[in-house]
């Protein structure tokens, strides 16, 4: 069940009210102002209840049936800045305890060049790790507003960005839509020779690779399980 779906639902249990109270929920909710985490839904679903249109148990069929099929739904409200490095990177770690955090105990030249890191024998691979969530480009309201289900037609764009070529050995992208969370593995030479790659600003060392609706199957032989993130990036390093 996504927005457009939920909202056909209440719309169609509002049409069970008097034709005086339809008109009083729409004009308050015209002038409804919202403050997390009360919020239009929160107000719709009072006011039927109180109406006696629904059940509270009716709500909690409908409350379970969105929350089933929206599991990543609560990763939008984390902050766009560092997405990355405050989800992802301990997100890799609970997926696979192989991945490390760096330090000048392991690498006396680390500098902060990298996020990640595991070993393969003697090896140290070093990994960067970038997430963005999948979101309506069409639509200019806040994330959670504008997230978007695998299956969504709708138009999107992930943008990873602050990418430093040379630096690190292998990228893992995560890409997050509210029932979905796919794992792209490229290596530095894979992300230096996509086409996607550009400048994230003029004349600077930093890249940006946008993942679209549009080249989404461009990088479908990148996406890997996440049992098989460690597997994976050793035999691409190794090769």
């Amino acid at each position: 069940m996504d927005r457009k779906v939920l909202d056909k639902k209440l719309n169609k249990w509002a049409k069970d009210l008097s034709q005086k109270d339809h008109k009083n929920l729409l004009d308050r909710l015209s002038e409804l102002r919202s403050v997390f985490p009360f919020n239009e839904y929160e107000y719709r679903l009072m006011y039927l209840l109180d109406k006696e249109i629904i059940s509270f148990s009716e709500y909690e069929v409908l409350r379970k049936s969105y929350v089933d099929a929206n599991p990543y739904l609560h990763l939008y409200r984390k902050a766009s800045r560092n997405f990355g490095e405050i989800w992802g990177q301990p997100h890799l770690i609970n997926i696979d305890p192989r991945f490390k955090k760096p330090s000048k105990e392991i690498d006396k030249n680390y500098s902060g060049d990298y996020d990640l890191y595991f070993k393969d024998g003697k090896q140290i691979i070093k990994v960067e790790v970038k997430a963005s969530r999948a979101t309506n480009t069409k639509i200019r309201k806040g994330l959670e507003e504008t997230a978007l289900n695998f299956k969504s037609k709708e138009p999107y764009w992930m943008n990873f960005q602050q990418i430093k070529l040379d630096m690190v050995d292998v990228f893992v992208f995560i890409g997050v839509w509210v029932d979905k969370i796919i794992y792209w593995v490229l290596t530095n030479d894979e992300v230096k020779n996509h086409p996607a790659l550009s400048h994230q600003h003029r004349g600077g060392i930093e890249y940006q690779i946008g993942v679209r609706n549009k080249n989404f199957d461009e990088f479908k032989k990148f996406a890997v399980k996440p049992t098989r993130l460690v597997a994976t990036i050793k035999a691409k390093i190794g090769k």
